[in-house]
């Protein structure tokens, strides 16, 4: 694949080669300056909105896939969390018993 900004070179170099070399008037070389010119910049514009259409693509998908990767992620911690709760509350009951224990004896 050729890289845009290749071409663009490319075409710029080749037109002012060409404008340059042709044996014209000056006011019809600068006429035909001006042409490229106006060609050469649409081309940039029409490049650089490409471009930039591109990268908001890019980024919107970025964006969706880390919302999709958070809620994957709290999901996860959500039921490791639950697990640490029951684990909590079992160790909790053992203490209670062995508290009671002690109430006993006292």
């Amino acid at each position: 694949m050729i890289h845009k900004g290749a071409l663009a070179l490319g075409v710029i170099l080749g037109a002012a080669a060409g404008v340059l070399l042709a044996p014209d008037q000056g006011s019809v070389t600068r006429e035909k300056l001006k042409k490229e010119g106006k060609s050469i910049k649409d081309q940039f514009v029409e490049d650089f909105t490409e471009v930039k259409d591109d990268l908001s693509k890019a980024a919107k998908s970025g964006k969706d896939k880390f919302k999709e990767d958070l809620k994957d992620f709290a999901s996860k911690a959500s039921y490791k969390t639950e697990d640490a709760i029951t684990f909590l509350e079992k160790q909790l009951s053992v203490l209670k018993e062995k508290n009671k224990n002690l109430q006993r004896t006292s």
